[in-house]
């Protein structure tokens, strides 16, 4: 039986099915009420100890992820109504999962996309106390299986050793989740939106998330294909390492700058600086954790990556909190958080916030060859109140006699307006195409909803339309134009992005060696 699904993380795995959905771990009740408190108290600090040994192994994005859920479980807010239930009689266990089921409900009847994708984070903090209440723990999966079920939590994800292979297999998920996003980091083979099956599979699976499927019970003729298809694969993949030392070009030869996304400073310790032009976005919301950073720790972290990258670019985006990143302390919660306060906006409403991060970067600009990049920007306006910060704290570290450079200014183009009419911003340095977000806002299909996933693809004609048009405007004006959304790294959608007239990638760094050889492939 062969089902359909969408490729969140491109590979191949064969291997026995773990069911992801196993049955609640049982409980054992208390003598009291006051024990039955102590008991849920404990299970929630041991789950943030587990969290905190976590984030320490973490790199930048699943850090993130993690910071995030201890501060959900340190909010008094998610417990009180537990405690209450306990107290009117039910065991802890029940209490839990009756106060956080409630939350995830609500969650999950929101009309919002991103209230919706939040519920995963909460069923995944549920799980994690009710595991330490009980005293059986947690069945790991066995080496190389593939991980089947309804969604997967981001910890079951980070706790499971993927280093002998293995797969995830989801009947709901996202493309755009957090678990998504750490499964294309590392390599691991990813389907979502398979739906729920008739009869309850078990045995060995193949997954195919190159294509988008996976096939219970196979048949001999079906192993058999499917393990030519996955040699075929990995042959690739091997081939496309040949490339990663050389400067990426088409077969016209035509030369195209091929940069990085990173989310850490860590990140660039695995990276080998000549197997690519720089850094096209470094993100800087890991600093965002569970308080707002100082001046020094971001200084400390950005100088990190430019000296790393030497003479060649980094890109760093100012925090991109808001819409599928709250940051506490930081965002606000509101009813359409991907139409809201998020991006430049936070950072312009919250000049305390901003203009520390802006200091930093002034600073760290004397180590490298720093651009600075400003995120969902819509209007000239907007930028104009960002450069003129820059600039104020440029004269004030001046008059401190502060070392420091102002790095050329540009703008992620991720909302319509600007791709639209790129001509209101003919004065910044350089444009870089967020794909992600601009695909959806045109599409109008969240970016991460896998029942519209269909319709979100950067190689839509509209879409298309709109990055050859900013990259037209660039060529016209001399204003540099990179892309580094996902789709940078996407060999399928290379060809069009190239035809669409970029030369500048920017792709996450395990997909560098595949892009530059999809590149190579190309005839323009």
């Amino acid at each position: 039986m062969r089902i359909e699904g969408f490729p969140a993380s491109p590979g191949y795995a064969e291997g026995p099915l773990f069911d992801l959905d196993r049955p609640p771990i049982s409980y054992r009740s208390k003598a009291s009420a006051a024990e039955e408190e102590a008991a849920l108290k404990a299970a929630i600090g041991n789950s943030v100890s587990r969290l905190t040994s976590l984030v320490e192994t973490a790199d930048g994005d699943a850090a993130g992820i993690l910071e995030f859920q201890i501060a959900m479980l340190e909010d008094d807010a998610l417990s009180i109504p537990a405690f209450a239930s306990i107290g009117s009689g039910q065991p802890a266990d029940a209490a839990w999962r009756r106060a956080l089921d409630a939350e995830i409900a609500g969650y999950e009847s929101s009309k919002q996309d991103y209230f919706r994708a939040r519920a995963a984070d909460l069923r995944d903090i549920r799980d994690q106390v009710l595991r330490a209440l009980s005293e059986d723990g947690e069945t790991a999966a066995p080496p190389g299986a593939i991980l089947y079920g309804e969604d997967i939590a981001p910890t079951r994800f980070l706790e499971t050793d993927w280093s002998r292979g293995g797969g995830i297999a989801l009947k709901a998920g996202s493309t755009a989740s957090h678990v998504a996003m750490l499964a294309r980091s590392r390599g691991v083979p990813m389907v979502v939106g398979l739906g729920a099956s008739a009869d309850k599979p078990a045995g060995v699976a193949l997954l195919d998330a190159e294509h988008g499927g996976i096939v219970f019970s196979p048949s001999p003729a079906e192993v058999g294909a499917f393990r030519q298809s996955s040699s075929a694969f990995a042959a690739r993949q091997g081939k496309a390492q040949t490339f990663l030392a050389q400067p990426a070009a088409t077969k016209a030869g035509t030369a195209v700058r091929v940069q990085v996304n990173i989310s850490d400073p860590s990140d660039v310790d695995g990276i080998d600086i000549a197997t690519c032009d720089g850094v096209g976005l470094m993100r800087t919301e890991f600093l965002f954790g569970k308080s707002l950073p100082d001046e020094e720790t971001q200084y400390r972290a950005y100088r990190k990556v430019l000296e790393w990258a030497g003479d060649k670019p980094v890109t760093i985006r100012t925090v991109d909190a808001g819409g599928d990143k709250p940051v506490p302390g930081f965002t606000v919660a509101e009813t359409n958080p991907f139409l809201g306060l998020r991006g430049i906006r936070l950072s312009l409403a919250r000049l305390d916030v901003f203009r520390v991060q802006i200091r930093a970067l002034l600073r760290a600009a004397v180590h490298g060859n720093l651009k600075v990049m400003f995120p969902m920007i819509a209007t000239a306006e907007e930028y104009a109140q960002a450069a003129a910060l820059f600039a104020e704290e440029q004269t004030a570290l001046a008059a401190r006699g502060v070392a420091h450079e102002l790095p050329p200014l540009g703008i992620m183009v991720e909302v319509p307006s600007v791709a639209i009419a790129p001509e209101a911003f003919a004065n910044v340095a350089f444009f870089s195409i967020g794909s992600n977000d601009l695909t959806q806002y045109v599409m109008a299909a969240a970016r991460d909803n896998a029942v519209v996933a269909h319709l979100n693809s950067v190689r839509h004609p509209a879409v298309l339309r709109l990055i050859a048009s900013v990259a037209a405007f660039g060529r016209e004006k001399g204003i540099p134009v990179s892309l580094c959304g996902d789709a940078g790294g996407d060999p399928a959608a290379i060809p069009a992005l190239l035809e669409a007239g970029l030369r500048n990638l920017s792709v996450a760094p395990a997909q560098l060696a595949m892009a530059k050889a999809a590149i190579a492939d190309v005839s323009v």
